[in-house]
């Protein structure tokens, strides 16, 4: 694995930062021409990818945080600083409050924006996923003898079981499940994409978004090494059952109104 691309002096160039830029990059690309099709300046585009970017860095980070609390609590400092350690529901979160805010300031209906992001979302988060893969950033899953199995001998959280801290002996591989996120992301993207030029009420493609990228994560946690919280379901299982119910909630409600 690469979790660093090259160094600049006291500098660290990690493949996940740079691959989370690519992916905002080509979400901005995408709600560019969403937003000239329906009419508004595609240079708020910009505008939304910094907000969800910073927005999204920091939820990721800080639900991380409270997760590893007791890890955080020993190493505070190298905790913040190193170029690992996010959580996609706290990115989905922190970056939702920050486009919020944009948006709002642009005068976009809401749910039309949301509409407009929910295809760069997809395909956004997982290009990032690819940086996540190179970084060995901890998300791997189950040790298994698949063919395509991996193993991470270089990754930046360390070569470890992610539950019990125990190193892994030589020899181990797991599914690479930032490459199963990624494959995921496309199918995602490629379901949305079509839907944007028929004719549904405002939020139903973000509702949709919602439904398929909570049953994304609740599929994928079946094979990553994530504690179980409760009838043999994780805390991610958990939130995108909720994800799930309240896209499905929307969505029928906006159908049912149209």
């Amino acid at each position: 694995m690469y979790p660093v691309l090259f160094k600049i002096g006291p500098v660290t160039i990690y493949s996940l930062g740079v691959f989370w830029a690519l992916g905002a990059l080509a979400g901005a690309w995408v709600m560019q021409l969403e937003l000239k099709r329906h009419r508004y300046n595609p240079e708020i585009a910009s505008s939304m990818v910094v907000g969800a970017a910073v927005g999204g860095l920091i939820g990721a980070r800080l639900l991380f945080i409270l997760e590893e609390w007791k890890s955080f609590i020993g190493a505070p400092l190298e905790f913040l600083w190193s170029g690992s350690g996010f959580s996609w529901h706290g990115g989905l979160l922190g970056g939702a409050l920050a486009v919020s805010w944009v948006v709002r300031r642009s005068a976009i209906p809401w749910l039309k924006a949301a509409d407009i992001s929910a295809p760069a979302l997809a395909l956004a988060y997982g290009i990032g996923r690819i940086g996540c893969f190179l970084a060995g950033d901890a998300t791997w899953g189950k040790v298994s003898d698949v063919p395509w199995a991996m193993a991470f001998p270089n990754a930046i959280a360390g070569w470890f079981h992610p539950l019990t801290g125990i190193p892994y002996p030589p020899g181990v591989r797991v599914h690479p499940t930032q490459i199963y996120e990624f494959i995921q992301s496309l199918i995602v993207f490629g379901i949305l994409w079509p839907f944007r030029k028929r004719t549904y009420p405002d939020g139903a493609i973000f509702w949709l978004y919602l439904i398929l990228s909570g049953l994304m994560r609740f599929i994928v946690e079946f094979w990553r090494v994530n504690p179980v919280v409760g009838l043999g379901m994780t805390e991610y299982q958990w939130i995108s059952l909720v994800l799930i119910a309240v896209g499905l909630w929307r969505l029928g409600v906006a159908l049912a109104r149209s």
